[in-house]
This record gives C-alpha cells, structure tokens and sequence, in this order.
C-alpha cells in the first residue's frame, strides 16, 4: 500500500483499486455535468469496493442508486419535484454503472435487475418534466425499438431540429442522455434516443444481436421520427458514439433524410482494428490476411491470449460474443468484419463531423476516413492535455458536446 492508503500500482487518475473497475467505474465522471452523478459519489463507491471483486463493485453501485431513489421518493412525497427528478436521475446513473463487468452469457440475473431498477429510475425522472415525457415505441420489423423522445428544454410545443442519437457496443438509453442528450436539449433539439439491436433491452431483455446495416435501423427511426409533430423534417440529424461512430455513418450512407451526421470517433472499417489486433499477436501478413478464415491453430493461439487477459476477455469473450450472437472468436470475427463502410463511403451525403481523441485506438483509421469521404465534413481532434484524450472524450463531455453542438448548430442553421 502507499502512504495514502491507495494501492501502489494505481494509476495516475485511477479512483479504483482495480484499473478494470476503474474503467467502468469512471463512466459517471463524464456525466456529473448533465445531472447523472456528482464526484462524491463514484468517489464513495470507489471506496466501498476497495480490493474487492465484481460483486463488490454491482453491489456497491446499487447501493448507491438504491440511496438515492429512496431520497427521491422521499422529496416527492414532501412536494420537492425538482428534487425528486434530480435524484431519480442520479439513481438511475448508479444503477447502469453497476453491471458492466459482470456482461456475458448466459445473462447474470443481478444485471436485468439493475437495468430495470435503471429504468424504472429514468421512466420516473422523465414523468417529472413539465410537460411529462413518457417512453415511446418504434415499429421495426414486426417488433418495436424502445425510445424516448424528449423535446428541447421549454420548447416542447415547437417544431425544431431533431438529434437522434445511438449507441454502440456497451451504453443504454440513459447513458446517451448524460453523455450528450442534456447539451443538447439545452441548446433547443429535440432529442431522439433509443436501443437498437444488440443494445440495452433490445439485447439485455430480447436477445436481439447487434448487426452492421444501420440504414435499416435509422431508416425505420426517421420514419417514425417524421411522425411527430414537432420535429422539423428538414433537419434531422444522427449522433453517434463508441461504435456508434461506425453506426452513424454506416446509417447516413444509406439514409439521405438526414441532414447532418456525427461520428465520436469516425470509424468506417472494423476488419482494420482486428487487423491490428492480429498483428499484435504475430499472426503472419495480418495486414492482408482474411480475417475470417483464420486457421484452428492461430484462432487457438489467440483464445489463449484472451482468456489470460482481463480486459480483452471482457471486450471479445464477454461482451463481443453476447453482443453480436456468436458463440466463438471465429464468428466474432466473421461478424465484425461485416461491419465496413468502405464500399459504402461515396453514399454519405449530408455534412458529416468526425471526432478523433488523441489516446483512442478506435480513431487510428479516422484520417483516412475523412479523407475518403466526398461530402460537406469536417474533423475534431480531441487531446490529453484539454483532458479529452480517451475513448469519446469521456471525462469531458462538456467540453465534446461544447464542439460538436456549435458545429451542428451552424450545419443546420446554413441549411
């Protein structure tokens, strides 16, 4: 131990004894300036987990939204709805925080309790706006995508431009509120957030995988999204985060109703990454090999590689199997590589924003797409020393949404 009672071996930065905990566990830092958290309480859950394991870091966590959904409760019986909203809000972000390491198949009862506890918390918080905003549902291919559609901040009754925004990989519908759905609001959009296939309930309670052709996912988003009426048809644009930053463009290159895009970070071929991913391990000619036709003995020799690592077991076994439905690293990556713009770039019309952080491997390739896109874009580079050096800026959402918004703002406003 050091002096001041943290671990060693912690990390500049790093709340968590663990850096694995300390990965999910630093998700609500990004969120204390849109009312999901505030520093003393990731800072009390960091120190109620201390050495411990992951039980210890769901457990912890769901104390801590189990704390303030009871205050809540108690400030709406007392008339305070202000109040109650904000700590149902707070609530609902200790609750998605809660459950990430424990991700995989088959589901861990502890994470669909969590998430409805999540919900629960969010569908209560949104009931407490004036005017209420009440969870919606939309159509898509026999079923139906769980949305919100929360209008501008005391503007609910006028037409404005829509921001839809999407996830990626590992978020849900009260992440991308936090991370981007405040800022937003607050600058007059009306804002469309929902789960698509293999995201939040679509995958934690329906078992439906993630898949690459997002055009169909959006394209059934804006038809619903027309149907509003205080949407301004002519200036829907789509946000997206994470892998979402493959999703959007991917939508955009097939869905030309939109009228911008946001890509944080751009990403427009997956198959690259595993390539890197390859190379790393010495697997001969990664840079050209065909990813999906890997032979028994490198797929074993990098299982191995996996399994011995915490965090690439989490990322690949955990959540890249239960994610898009497969129940190999052969069809995982059979099905990234299906996850590619490449072929689809010159389709992107609209103007297009692409954002690269300085520390985030998933931006390797953002250069290049920029280059390759032939629409009205534009490129925001990110750095560790303004603090927005990491995977979607994700300390410092404030200053992102600051970026991305102005940008948005003069797209459409031009338009």
């Amino acid at each position: 131990m050091s002096t001041n009672g943290a671990p060693a071996h912690r990390r500049r930065g790093q709340l968590f004894d663990s850096a694995f905990h300390d990965r999910f566990g630093q998700w609500p830092v990004g969120f204390v300036p849109a009312g999901g958290a505030d520093m003393g309480d990731i800072v009390a859950v960091a120190n109620a987990v201390g050495d411990g394991d992951d039980s210890a870091f769901y457990d912890a966590f769901v104390a801590s939204g189990d704390v303030h959904a009871a205050e809540a409760r108690r400030a709406l019986v007392a008339g305070h709805r202000r109040s109650a909203r904000a700590r149902f809000l707070r609530a609902s972000c200790m609750y998605a925080a809660a459950y990430h390491p424990i991700y995989g198949t088959p589901v861990d009862p502890r994470l669909l309790a969590a998430f409805d506890k999540q919900m629960d918390a969010f569908r209560t918080a949104m009931e407490l706006c004036d005017p209420p905003v009440r969870p919606v549902a939309i159509p898509f291919e026999g079923g139906e995508l769980p949305a919100y559609l929360v209008p501008a901040a005391e503007r609910a009754d006028q037409v404005r431009p829509l921001l839809i925004l999407t996830n990626g990989f590992d978020a849900t519908i009260t992440d991308m509120y936090f991370a981007s759905g405040v800022a937003a609001l607050d600058r007059g959009y009306h804002v469309l957030m929902f789960d698509g296939p293999g995201q939040g309930a679509m995958l934690y309670r329906r078992g439906v995988p993630l898949r690459p052709d997002w055009e169909t996912v959006i394209g059934a988003v804006v038809d619903f999204a027309e149907t509003v009426p205080i949407v301004d048809r002519s200036r829907i644009a789509l946000s997206g985060w994470s892998l979402g930053g493959y999703l959007a463009p991917r939508a955009a290159s097939g869905e030309h109703r939109l009228a911008a895009c946001i890509a944080d970070p751009g990403q427009w071929d997956i198959a690259d990454a595993i390539r890197r991913f390859l190379a790393a391990f010495g697997v001969p000619d990664a840079d050209t090999v065909d990813v999906t036709g890997l032979d028994e003995a490198t797929l074993a020799h990098l299982s191995a590689a996996i399994d011995a690592d915490r965090e690439m077991r989490w990322q690949i076994v955990q959540r890249g199997y239960w994610t898009t439905g497969v129940p190999d690293l052969r069809g995982f990556l059979r099905a990234l590589a299906g996850f590619t713009l490449k072929d689809r770039v010159g389709g992107i019309r609209c103007p297009t924003l692409l954002t690269a952080a300085e520390n985030d491997p998933l931006a390797a390739d953002t250069a290049a797409f920029f280059d390759a896109l032939t629409c009205p874009k534009a490129l925001l580079r990110f750095t560790a020393a303004e603090g927005a050096g990491e995977h979607t800026e994700a300390v410092n959402r404030s200053l992102y949404n600051q970026r991305a918004l102005d940008w948005l703002d003069e797209v459409l406003r031009a338009g």
